[in-house]
C-alpha cells in the first residue's frame, strides 16, 4: 500500500466550526475503520511556527512561517491505500467536509 498526504489550506480568518470539527471527527473514524488512516494532526498559525535550517553547519532557529502568503497549512492526513485514485478520492471526501 502507499501512503498519501493531504494538506488542509486555510486562512488566519477562517478556523473550523464546532460542526466543521464533528465532520472531521466522523471522516476520521471512517478512515480508521477503513483501514486507510495512517495519522493527522491539526497545524497552528503561521506566527506559533519555529524554523530549524540546518543547511549549512551550524542550524539556524528562526520564529515564524518559511512563507510569508495569507495561506498556510492548518492540518494534514497521512493515508494509506492501495494507489493514487482511492487516495485522491479519499482526500477529495475529507475537504468537501470541510
Amino acid at each position: 500500500m502507499k501512503k498519501y498526504i493531504f494538506f488542509v489550506i486555510d486562512s488566519i480568518n477562517n478556523p473550523a466550526t464546532g460542526d466543521e470539527m464533528k465532520e472531521i471527527d466522523s471522516f476520521n473514524d471512517m478512515l480508521q475503520a477503513n483501514g486507510h488512516w495512517v495519522m493527522a494532526a491539526g497545524i497552528g498559525e503561521p506566527n506559533s511556527a519555529t524554523q530549524i535550517d540546518s543547511r549549512d553547519s551550524e542550524p539556524v532557529v528562526l520564529n515564524g512561517s518559511l512563507f510569508e502568503t495569507p495561506e498556510f497549512y492548518s492540518g494534514f492526513w497521512v493515508l494509506q491505500v492501495e494507489d493514487h485514485n482511492p487516495g485522491t478520492r479519499a482526500g477529495k471526501r475529507s475537504f468537501k467536509s470541510l
